[in-house]
């Protein structure tokens, strides 16, 4: 008996773990917290950023012609020899060791330095005459040597040419990475809008639905007791099927919108099974002219920043390759320090600390190729890159200001469609609820009714249509202005 009253305890408890879990909620996200997810786990975004890092660390390949190079060399030898002089035989050992340290540095003014220090150890054993003979072995130089460009190759603006562009690259590539991050913020709002358009869009429908159901309950009362043709019935029946037809369609919109935002928001995976946008669109934005639009576009766009960047990196080029066109002419002045052979190092360095035995040097070096038709062609080629960066830039900035001039106006009538919208759907409600009380009265048809009713759905939609379009032309004014990010409180780091 016991055994028989668990089992019903066991198939009770069986059907309820094998219950269907229940739904997750959507995941709820405001307009802010979608940009914020997107910015964090957006692929592209960390492309940008490899990008980025990998121009900027051009700097460091073209610092490195400037960096200080050490250089040194060891070597050990020994030499055995004789010769013979008359009735006497002379044998040669000679052992020796050198040591040499050097240090050069290339500057980004044209000039070079070299130093280098090199003791030498060399022991030389021998017999003269019978004697045996051994000079003192250690020995040493320290030589200094600066060479600078004085025609072609002098200056830092020419010498330095290549370090120059790539520190305005580095700069440039933070913008290009500025303009990816506006890119992504300008889509997801775009795409977060489509969801909040959808979602409405299906609300609409839904509401459209509820009133011609109500119409269709009303048609066959009004038939039951006779004061309505079934006809009428049939109309109302076909005006509901047509409601969950639309219904249909804004469903698998919705769908479609919020798997679009839900990729965007989540390309790794670990994505939300649903998604629901809270914030609705609403007015707002400033007025402003469109002058002081240009202005601001003129003043704020990463492009235009970028774009100059570019051209000053050309001018950059044009002079290192018009200082191309120079004879070289370098001067060299040197000093060589030497030492006196003796028994111990320290005195060898001794004497050259206190330059015991100096020497010094100058020299000029010239030199100019007859025709010089590589620099020639290399000139022009670098004005041909300018010119064409000046084109561009001014192509540029008549480009930003013309997108600013029609962001402005675009925003501007897409104010004044939200509110004529917003107008014609309360007076289509009124005018539907005017045509229901005289379709009560006997005073109105079914037909009335019901192309008041499509009005009515018409104008939400309207009105729906000309809330996002608003709310677009906003992020579209605000990128145009180069002011998106800050707009959005984000800072690109």
């Amino acid at each position: 008996m016991r055994a028989i009253g668990v089992l019903p305890t066991l198939l009770v408890c069986h059907l309820l773990v094998a219950q269907d879990p229940a739904p997750a909620a959507p995941l709820r996200l405001t307009l802010q917290e979608a940009i914020t997810t997107a910015l964090k786990n957006n692929l592209q975004v960390e492309i940008s950023q490899a990008d980025r890092d990998f121009t900027k660390a051009g700097v460091l390949g073209a610092e490195g012609a400037f960096d200080w190079n050490l250089s040194g060399s060891l070597s050990w030898k020994r030499q055995e020899s004789g010769s013979a002089n008359g009735n006497h035989a002379n044998d040669l050992t000679t052992q020796s060791r050198s040591l040499s340290a050097g240090l050069d540095k290339a500057f980004d003014w044209g000039g070079a330095l070299n130093l280098e220090y090199a003791p030498s150890y060399r022991l030389q054993s021998y017999t003269l005459s019978g004697a045996k003979v051994s000079p003192y072995p250690y020995s040493g130089a320290f030589t200094a040597t600066y060479t600078q460009n004085l025609l072609k190759g002098f200056g830092r603006q020419v010498s330095g040419a290549n370090l120059i562009v790539a520190r305005k690259s580095a700069q440039a590539a933070d913008y290009q990475f500025q303009k990816e991050i506006i890119k992504l913020v300008a889509d997801t709002e775009a795409q977060y809008w489509d969801v909040v358009n959808s979602q409405k869009k299906l609300e609409n429908k839904k509401q459209a639905l509820a009133l011609a159901e109500k119409q269709l309950r009303e048609n066959k009362i009004r038939v039951e007791v006779g004061t309505m043709a079934p006809i009428e019935v049939t109309s109302a029946e076909a005006a509901v099927a047509q409601r969950e037809q639309e219904i249909i369609s804004a469903e698998a919109d919705l769908l479609n919108a919020r798997d679009a935002l839900i990729q965007a928001l989540f390309p790794r995976g670990n994505r939300p099974a649903s998604l629901e946008p809270t914030d609705a669109p609403a007015l707002g934005r400033a007025q402003m002219s469109e002058a002081e639009a240009e202005r601001m576009a003129l003043e704020h766009r990463v492009e235009l920043k970028g774009a100059q960047l570019d051209l000053e990196s050309k001018q950059v080029l044009e002079g290192a390759a018009k200082n191309g066109l120079l004879p070289t002419l370098n001067a060299t002045v040197g000093y060589t320090g030497d030492s006196a052979s003796w028994d111990g190092l320290s005195n060898v360095n001794k004497d050259l600390t206190k330059a015991t035995y100096p020497g010094y040097s100058a020299s000029l070096q010239f030199a100019m190729p007859v025709f010089n038709r590589a620099a020639k062609g290399k000139l022009i080629q670098a004005r041909a890159n300018r010119r064409s960066s000046e084109l561009g830039l001014k192509d540029l900035q008549l480009g930003i200001k013309l997108e600013a001039r029609t962001a402005v106006r675009n925003l501007e009538a897409a104010e004044k469609s939200v509110k004529a919208a917003e107008k014609t759907r309360i007076f289509r409600e009124k005018d539907l609820e005017a045509e229901q009380k005289k379709f009560e009265n006997g005073m109105s048809t079914n037909f009335l009714v019901l192309s008041k009713q499509n009005d009515l759905d018409s104008a939400k939609a309207q009105e729906l249509q000309a809330q996002i379009t608003y709310m677009n032309a906003v992020t579209s004014l605000e990128k145009a202005l180069g002011n998106l990010l800050e707009a959005r409180k984000l800072e690109v780091k």
